[in-house]
Protein backbone atom coordinates (compact mmCIF):
# COMPACT_ATOMS: atom_id res chain seq x y z
CA UNK A 1 0.00 0.00 0.00
CA UNK A 2 1.47 3.52 -0.66
CA UNK A 3 1.24 6.55 0.68
CA UNK A 4 -1.47 7.74 -1.80
CA UNK A 5 -3.73 4.34 -1.54
CA UNK A 6 -7.14 5.46 -0.38
CA UNK A 7 -6.30 9.04 0.35
CA UNK A 8 -5.40 12.05 -2.27
CA UNK A 9 -2.19 13.30 -1.78
CA UNK A 10 1.04 12.21 -0.46
CA UNK A 11 0.94 13.58 3.39
CA UNK A 12 0.53 17.69 2.69
CA UNK A 13 -2.20 18.98 4.79
CA UNK A 14 -5.66 18.78 3.38
CA UNK A 15 -8.38 20.70 4.51
CA UNK A 16 -12.14 20.96 4.18
CA UNK A 17 -14.64 23.81 5.61
CA UNK A 18 -14.58 22.14 9.41
CA UNK A 19 -11.50 19.61 9.53
CA UNK A 20 -7.98 19.92 8.90
CA UNK A 21 -6.06 16.47 7.70
CA UNK A 22 -2.75 16.78 9.31
CA UNK A 23 -0.51 13.49 8.85
CA UNK A 24 -0.63 10.58 6.68
CA UNK A 25 1.33 7.43 8.03
CA UNK A 26 1.18 3.86 7.62
CA UNK A 27 0.09 1.79 10.66
CA UNK A 28 0.24 -2.01 11.00
CA UNK A 29 -2.46 -3.46 13.39
CA UNK A 30 -3.31 -6.93 13.30
CA UNK A 31 -5.77 -6.84 11.18
CA UNK A 32 -3.02 -5.93 8.77
CA UNK A 33 -1.73 -2.26 7.26
CA UNK A 34 -3.91 0.60 7.44
CA UNK A 35 -3.44 4.17 6.10
CA UNK A 36 -3.63 6.77 9.32
CA UNK A 37 -5.06 9.68 8.15
CA UNK A 38 -5.44 11.95 11.04
CA UNK A 39 -7.91 15.00 11.41
CA UNK A 40 -8.37 17.86 13.36
CA UNK A 41 -11.77 19.04 13.94
CA UNK A 42 -11.04 23.00 13.68
CA UNK A 43 -14.43 24.14 15.35
CA UNK A 44 -14.34 21.51 18.32
CA UNK A 45 -10.83 20.94 18.23
CA UNK A 46 -11.30 17.24 18.10
CA UNK A 47 -8.57 14.52 16.98
CA UNK A 48 -10.29 11.82 14.48
CA UNK A 49 -8.72 8.98 12.72
CA UNK A 50 -9.55 7.67 9.25
CA UNK A 51 -7.69 4.29 9.11
CA UNK A 52 -7.69 3.54 4.74
CA UNK A 53 -7.41 0.12 3.68
CA UNK A 54 -6.47 -0.21 -0.26
CA UNK A 55 -8.19 1.81 -3.14
CA UNK A 56 -11.48 3.43 -1.77
CA UNK A 57 -11.68 5.59 -4.80
CA UNK A 58 -15.86 4.53 -6.53
CA UNK A 59 -18.77 4.04 -5.08
CA UNK A 60 -20.38 0.88 -2.33
CA UNK A 61 -17.21 1.64 0.08
CA UNK A 62 -16.90 -0.62 3.02
CA UNK A 63 -16.77 2.17 5.89
CA UNK A 64 -17.54 2.17 9.55
CA UNK A 65 -17.99 5.31 11.52
CA UNK A 66 -17.11 3.97 15.15
CA UNK A 67 -17.69 6.63 18.40
CA UNK A 68 -14.84 6.72 21.06
CA UNK A 69 -15.44 3.82 23.71
CA UNK A 70 -12.46 3.79 26.34
CA UNK A 71 -13.82 1.49 28.41
CA UNK A 72 -14.98 -0.76 25.67
CA UNK A 73 -12.30 0.03 22.66
CA UNK A 74 -9.14 -0.35 25.22
CA UNK A 75 -9.87 -1.96 28.67
CA UNK A 76 -12.60 -4.61 26.97
CA UNK A 77 -15.28 -3.60 28.85
CA UNK A 78 -18.37 -6.07 28.27
CA UNK A 79 -20.85 -3.52 29.52
CA UNK A 80 -20.78 -2.55 25.65
CA UNK A 81 -20.32 -4.25 22.48
CA UNK A 82 -18.09 -1.54 21.11
CA UNK A 83 -15.23 -2.51 21.37
CA UNK A 84 -15.58 -6.33 19.87
CA UNK A 85 -17.37 -4.24 17.08
CA UNK A 86 -14.11 -2.25 16.32
CA UNK A 87 -12.58 -5.42 16.06
CA UNK A 88 -15.25 -6.90 13.69
CA UNK A 89 -15.37 -4.14 11.26
CA UNK A 90 -11.35 -3.85 11.03
CA UNK A 91 -11.66 -7.54 10.03
CA UNK A 92 -13.91 -6.73 7.60
CA UNK A 93 -12.65 -3.87 5.86
CA UNK A 94 -9.36 -6.24 6.06
CA UNK A 95 -10.82 -9.02 4.22
CA UNK A 96 -12.80 -6.82 1.70
CA UNK A 97 -9.21 -5.43 1.17
CA UNK A 98 -10.35 -1.99 1.07
CA UNK A 99 -12.60 0.30 3.21
CA UNK A 100 -12.30 3.25 5.65
CA UNK A 101 -12.71 3.17 9.16
CA UNK A 102 -12.99 6.50 10.90
CA UNK A 103 -12.33 6.62 14.40
CA UNK A 104 -14.47 9.93 16.03
CA UNK A 105 -13.15 11.42 19.18
CA UNK A 106 -15.56 13.40 21.65
CA UNK A 107 -18.19 10.60 21.08
CA UNK A 108 -17.76 8.87 24.49
CA UNK A 109 -21.12 7.99 26.02
CA UNK A 110 -22.90 8.38 22.61
CA UNK A 111 -21.57 12.50 23.46
CA UNK A 112 -21.34 13.14 26.92
CA UNK A 113 -18.11 12.34 27.87
CA UNK A 114 -15.98 10.30 29.64
CA UNK A 115 -16.76 10.67 33.51
CA UNK A 116 -20.33 11.59 32.54
CA UNK A 117 -20.64 7.73 30.72
CA UNK A 118 -19.02 6.10 34.24
CA UNK A 119 -21.83 8.02 35.95
CA UNK A 120 -24.61 6.78 33.55
CA UNK A 121 -22.95 3.05 34.14
CA UNK A 122 -23.58 3.59 37.78
CA UNK A 123 -27.35 4.73 37.39
CA UNK A 124 -27.47 1.76 35.23
CA UNK A 125 -26.07 -0.67 37.69
CA UNK A 126 -28.51 1.10 39.91
CA UNK A 127 -31.92 0.46 38.03
CA UNK A 128 -32.37 3.01 35.03
CA UNK A 129 -31.49 1.61 30.83
CA UNK A 130 -28.96 3.66 29.44
CA UNK A 131 -31.53 6.18 27.96
CA UNK A 132 -32.60 6.96 31.22
CA UNK A 133 -29.40 7.35 32.88
CA UNK A 134 -28.22 10.17 30.58
CA UNK A 135 -31.15 11.79 30.93
CA UNK A 136 -31.39 11.72 34.73
CA UNK A 137 -28.05 13.70 34.46
CA UNK A 138 -29.60 16.02 32.64
CA UNK A 139 -28.33 14.92 29.31
CA UNK A 140 -29.63 14.01 25.78
CA UNK A 141 -29.97 10.21 25.14
CA UNK A 142 -27.19 10.77 22.28
CA UNK A 143 -25.55 14.08 21.72
CA UNK A 144 -23.09 12.49 18.70
CA UNK A 145 -23.18 14.66 15.40
CA UNK A 146 -21.69 13.34 12.38
CA UNK A 147 -21.09 16.05 10.11
CA UNK A 148 -17.62 15.48 10.90
CA UNK A 149 -17.52 11.58 10.15
CA UNK A 150 -19.40 13.25 6.15
CA UNK A 151 -16.35 15.74 5.65
CA UNK A 152 -13.64 12.93 6.24
CA UNK A 153 -15.05 10.74 3.59
CA UNK A 154 -15.44 13.53 1.53
CA UNK A 155 -11.85 14.46 1.69
CA UNK A 156 -10.73 10.81 1.67
CA UNK A 157 -12.45 10.92 -2.09
CA UNK A 158 -15.30 8.96 -0.54
CA UNK A 159 -18.93 9.75 -1.88
CA UNK A 160 -20.88 6.60 -1.97
CA UNK A 161 -20.55 3.54 1.18
CA UNK A 162 -22.14 0.38 2.57
CA UNK A 163 -22.20 1.22 5.66
CA UNK A 164 -21.01 -1.26 8.93
CA UNK A 165 -23.61 -0.16 11.39
CA UNK A 166 -27.27 -0.92 13.04
CA UNK A 167 -27.62 2.28 13.96
CA UNK A 168 -30.70 4.47 11.77
CA UNK A 169 -29.08 7.55 13.09
CA UNK A 170 -25.50 6.97 11.63
CA UNK A 171 -27.45 6.58 8.54
CA UNK A 172 -29.84 9.20 8.35
CA UNK A 173 -26.64 11.64 9.52
CA UNK A 174 -24.71 10.62 6.47
CA UNK A 175 -27.67 11.36 4.00
CA UNK A 176 -28.55 14.31 5.70
CA UNK A 177 -24.42 15.30 5.38
CA UNK A 178 -24.24 14.23 1.76
CA UNK A 179 -22.65 10.81 1.69
CA UNK A 180 -24.83 8.35 -0.16
CA UNK A 181 -25.62 4.44 1.48
CA UNK A 182 -25.55 1.65 -1.03
CA UNK A 183 -26.12 -0.76 1.77
CA UNK A 184 -26.42 -0.58 5.40
CA UNK A 185 -24.34 -3.93 6.11
CA UNK A 186 -25.36 -4.88 10.16
CA UNK A 187 -22.42 -5.56 12.29
CA UNK A 188 -23.85 -8.11 15.05
CA UNK A 189 -21.91 -8.82 18.08
CA UNK A 190 -23.27 -12.05 20.13
CA UNK A 191 -24.33 -10.43 23.09
CA UNK A 192 -22.75 -11.18 26.96
CA UNK A 193 -24.81 -11.74 29.98
CA UNK A 194 -23.77 -8.02 30.91
CA UNK A 195 -24.33 -6.33 27.76
CA UNK A 196 -28.17 -7.77 27.24
CA UNK A 197 -30.12 -5.61 28.77
CA UNK A 198 -27.73 -2.65 27.31
CA UNK A 199 -29.23 -3.98 23.94
CA UNK A 200 -32.23 -4.55 24.00
CA UNK A 201 -33.04 -0.62 25.08
CA UNK A 202 -30.63 0.16 21.95
CA UNK A 203 -32.95 -2.09 20.15
CA UNK A 204 -36.16 -1.27 22.05
CA UNK A 205 -35.61 2.80 22.69
CA UNK A 206 -32.98 3.90 20.05
CA UNK A 207 -33.82 1.91 16.92
CA UNK A 208 -30.92 0.05 16.39
CA UNK A 209 -31.60 -3.27 14.27
CA UNK A 210 -30.70 -5.72 16.24
CA UNK A 211 -32.50 -9.08 14.96
CA UNK A 212 -30.11 -11.78 16.69
CA UNK A 213 -31.05 -10.27 20.37
CA UNK A 214 -33.72 -13.23 21.93
CA UNK A 215 -36.95 -10.96 22.28
CA UNK A 216 -38.11 -10.01 26.28
CA UNK A 217 -39.63 -13.14 28.00
CA UNK A 218 -43.71 -12.34 28.15
CA UNK A 219 -45.14 -11.54 31.61
CA UNK A 220 -46.33 -13.94 33.64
Amino acid sequence: MTDSDGARGNGAALSTPGVERVANVRLSTEYGEFLAVGYLDRSRGEEHIGLVRGDIAGNGILARMHSECLTGDAFGSRHCECGEQLSAALSAIATEGRGVLVYLRGHEGRGIGLLAKLQAMQLQAEGLDTVEANLALGLPADARDYGVAAEILRDLGVRSVRLLSNNPRKRAALLRHGISISQQVPLLIPPHEENLAYLRTKRERLGHHLPHLEPEPEPS
